[in-house]
């Protein structure tokens, strides 16, 4: 839906609003087609559009990679005339007022990485309950005022990496610690959670664990803390690869990076990225984590131009980069 004819539709809202309600919680909660993104908001192929872009911290190469994702296959649209991409800076509050400028630009979607859930929640209802489509790319919010959320499973993610830390590099038990991500962010919660299934009845005790906030140099700090607590650590799982990275690094300053093994989760095909590192031998293996900035313009799409519903939730693949398949999955991962 182009800018001026959502306005028009935010105006009916604020009406009804009044009364029954238009874009509330309750009426679009869960509501497959419903709200902003149905058909009948839609302006199809003959429109230009805007697309808002609210990214939680582009500190983080991940995201980086994911804003290159969104703007190449969004300048393959031709009806796509511009995307506004902001960076929060991992700031809550940068980001609310961000998107509420957004907001009051009125674009015609919205997608966000949520740095954290709950402080993003209201901002991301308001936007969606005024008639703005609402794309949540890699994190959630809590509630379901949203369009739709695309990213992979973080659950099953940490859990395969704890099954692989106990199968394959400490099949006899040990002792690690967890580099955790940003606390109040979905992933480090699921993937934290995953973990602690995957490695159950395994032998495998967690000694100590750190919000390394996503970041190289903040997990590089807090492992360096924890090698100096802990005579023994046998391996190190980062809820990110430059947060593995980061562990590495300390180690190998400490002297104690041979023998430490060291599992991450991004797997960015990129020459910095973690199967590169990977293939070096700095971490023993990482897991793909696509950014979806593909599949939310794939799905921009379909709600301003082909006037389609989408998906409440859609669940991208991952896999597992070891040593033996690094050189072939980034081959791949870079031929598309």
């Amino acid at each position: 839906m182009s800018s001026r004819t959502r306005s028009m539709f935010a105006a009916v809202c604020a009406v009804a609003l009044l009364g029954a309600g238009c874009g509330t919680t309750s009426t679009n909660a869960g509501a497959a087609g419903g709200g902003p993104d149905s058909a009948e908001v839609c302006d199809g192929p003959g429109e230009e559009y805007t697309i808002g872009v609210s990214q939680a911290n582009v500190a983080e190469p991940y995201r980086v990679r994911m804003n290159a994702d969104i703007r190449r296959a969004a300048a393959e649209v031709e009806q796509f005339d511009e995307v506004q991409f902001l960076d929060a800076a991992q700031d809550n509050s940068r980001q609310v007022s961000q998107i509420r400028t957004l907001i009051t630009k009125r674009v015609d979607l919205l997608i966000v990485s949520p740095n954290e859930a709950a402080p993003l929640t209201g901002v991301v209802g308001r936007a969606y309950n005024s008639g703005i489509p609402v794309i949540l790319l890699d994190r959630k919010v809590n509630g379901d005022s949203y369009s739709t959320f695309i990213g992979a499973d973080n659950e099953r993610i940490g859990r395969k990496a704890g099954e692989y830390l106990a199968e394959q590099l400490l099949p006899e038990g040990g002792e690690i610690v967890e580099l955790r991500g940003l606390s109040g962010s979905t992933p480090a919660a699921e993937r934290g959670r995953g973990f602690r299934a995957g490695i159950e009845g395994s032998g495998i005790e967690i000694i100590a664990t750190a919000d390394g906030q996503w970041l190289r140099a903040e997990a590089r700090s807090k492992m360096a803390a924890m090698l100096k607590a802990h005579p023994r650590i046998d391996a190190v799982y980062g809820h990110n690869d430059p947060m593995a990275e980061g562990a590495h690094l300390a180690a190998r300053t400490a002297g104690r990076a041979e023998g430490t093994k060291f599992v991450g989760i991004d797997g960015l095909p990129t020459p910095s990225g973690g199967i590169k590192a990977v293939r070096q031998g700095r971490l023993s293996a990482t897991f793909v984590y696509p950014t979806g900035g593909a599949e939310a313009i794939t799905a921009a799409k379909r709600i301003l131009i082909d006037c389609e519903s989408v998906p409440r939730k859609r669940t991208l693949p991952t896999q597992l980069v070891t040593r033996e398949n690094a050189a072939e999955v980034y081959r791949r991962l870079n031929s598309r």
